[in-house]
């Protein structure tokens, strides 16, 4: 695999901020560029990235990447493999130059029971022929037991050193068997096969491992399965146009008493239409000495997979050689910050960016120094503010160009909270490993603009509301002061005169909570049933 070489230019205003305190400017990735949308087993959904938060972790950081978006739990009888010919990363630049120091490396295979699968004998006695199932499972399947499998996936990881395509990888073995490959668990079939979810939980426990690393001083943890989407949006609606009010119509989220804005969507489970979707984990919890070099102690983080570049049909297809792959790896997705390409990348760079490599991001700078989504919810929602409230905003778009505001959010970061070492603007997730975590019970779902330094976009947790946020901060809420320990403190990158409506509570109405998932590596929930 290759580093792409093109010249990254990109001039940046950066503030020296001594405050604790950042807001990102994205939510996330579902179908999110053309070319992934037509390749769901490559197409990751989200990222997460955060102090381990479970009792007694607190050396540890968990990094997740989810892929395949949309999974309905009915859907047999294939469910949701891994591609078999990709190969998935997650990548970490622990100094700063926006190129991976560490990259963990997930290659999957897929092998059915014995060779060619169970058969059962057909037919009456003398006229018995042994026929292959179509199904992956033959009957019931437990922790204890799994004899009734037909199908298994496979995972090798290998730890990478240095930027890709010029670095040193080792494979890490799997402790219960001293060999290199790992087992993923089915997905959740449902409730017949596995008989409750409990059950489900207890059968994918198993596939927790707990592994050495190269050069880490502590073991590690890694998990690869199917989980509920821990996601929350009102997508259909959102990418409707916003084919609703997207401003708090409660006097406080859950308030029910209709003292916010006229019209306003309030909050509901029922706005979320990923309430029903499951979704593909790979799961890390890394011990931070092992991750954090020779840096700060902050981490810049994405997650890729990546294709060979050519594939031929076998017109003979079957379950072992379905297609023949050739050529150089090609990075085809890509995911730091959530939601980037959906509404900060334009329609006709969607796949470049997904191609591209953080430090060659100054080709998409004119995204988030002019953004046009501010604009388009200017065009549709203006008149009927000004209407709404009898007044004459001029526009509902914040007016400080360059946005500098979303430049240090986006490409930056934060000095003294989550900015690295050395700035080298691109776009990655940021986590500053020296941030206690935040228990789950009191965990923001604003994260940092909820005073929780914890949060996003301090890299990114399971019950962040990366959606409000970001609707909000486009709209300029930093341009307004933000809490820190307490006190309102003003960033000094934008003034509330650049932002009319900068300090607006917009929401998609999709409530989330940290409490949604679970307290313990893997963290996201136990995926639903295929059936009750």
């Amino acid at each position: 695999m290759r580093a792409f070489k093109t010249p990254f230019i990109l001039s940046v205003v950066t503030a020296a901020l001594g405050v604790a305190s950042i807001v990102s400017v994205h939510a996330s990735s579902h179908r999110e560029a053309p070319n992934v949308a037509r390749m769901p087993t490559i197409d990751s959904t989200d990222f997460y990235a955060f102090n381990s938060y479970e009792a007694q972790r607190g050396g540890y950081v968990t990094i997740i990447a989810n892929y395949i978006p949309l999974q309905d739990p009915y859907g047999g009888p294939n469910y949701f493999a891994m591609h078999p010919d990709a190969k998935y990363a997650i990548h970490i630049d622990n100094d700063g130059d926006a190129i991976e120091d560490l990259t963990y490396l997930f290659d999957f295979s897929s092998v059915l029971a014995g060779g060619d699968g169970i058969a059962l004998d057909v037919g009456p006695a003398g006229n018995t022929k042994s026929i292959a199932v179509p199904l992956k499972n033959v009957g019931a399947i437990s922790a204890s037991d799994q004899s009734a499998a037909n199908f298994t996936e496979h995972y090798t990881l290998s730890v990478v050193t240095g930027a890709m395509g010029n670095s040193s990888a080792s494979k890490v073995l799997n402790p219960k068997t001293n060999m290199e490959h790992f087992t993923k668990p089915l997905d959740y079939i449902g409730n017949k096969t596995f008989s409750s979810s409990q059950a489900y939980q207890e059968y994918s426990d198993q596939f927790v491992y707990e592994v050495s690393l190269p050069n880490c001083s502590a073991p590690a943890m890694v998990f690869v399965g199917q989980r509920k989407d821990p996601f929350v949006v009102n997508l259909g609606k959102t990418f409707d146009l916003v084919n609703y009010v997207p401003v708090e119509g409660d006097s406080a989220p859950g308030a029910n008493d209709s003292g916010g804005f006229p019209g306003g969507i309030t909050q509901d489970p029922a706005n979320d239409d990923l309430a029903n979707k499951n979704v593909t984990a790979i799961a890390l919890e890394l011990p931070k000495d092992c991750i954090v070099g020779s840096g700060n102690g902050t981490i810049g983080t994405w997650t890729t997979a990546w294709m060979p570049q050519a594939r031929i049909l076998n017109p003979r297809a079957n379950f072992k050689k379905p297609a023949v792959n050739g050529g150089a790896l090609v990075q085809v997705s890509r995911l730091g910050n959530p939601l980037v390409n959906e509404l900060v990348i334009g329609l006709k760079d969607k796949d470049s960016f997904s191609s591209a490599h953080p430090k060659d991001d100054g080709q998409f700078a004119d995204y988030v120094t002019h953004p046009s989504l501010p604009e388009l919810l200017n065009i549709l929602f203006k008149d009927a503010v000004n209407q709404t409230l009898g007044t004459n905003i001029e526009t509902l778009a914040p007016t400080n160009f360059p946005r500098n505001d979303l430049v240090t959010a986006f490409l930056t970061g934060f000095a003294g909270v989550n900015q690295l070492a050395t700035v080298t603007p691109s776009e990655m997730l940021r986590l500053n490993t020296a941030i206690p975590a935040t228990a789950q019970d009191q965990q923001s779902t604003f994260g940092v603009a909820g005073d929780d330094l914890a949060g996003f976009p301090n890299g990114r947790r399971p019950g962040d509301d990366v959606v409000d946020i970001a609707l909000r901060v486009v709209m300029g809420r930093l341009c307004y002061p933000i809490p820190v320990a307490g006190t309102d403190t003003d960033l000094g990158l934008c003034s509330p005169e650049d932002a009319s409506v900068g300090n607006v509570p917009f929401t998609d109405g999709a409530p989330i909570s940290a409490k949604d998932s679970m307290a313990r590596f893997p963290y996201l929930a136990t995926p639903l049933p295929g059936s009750e």
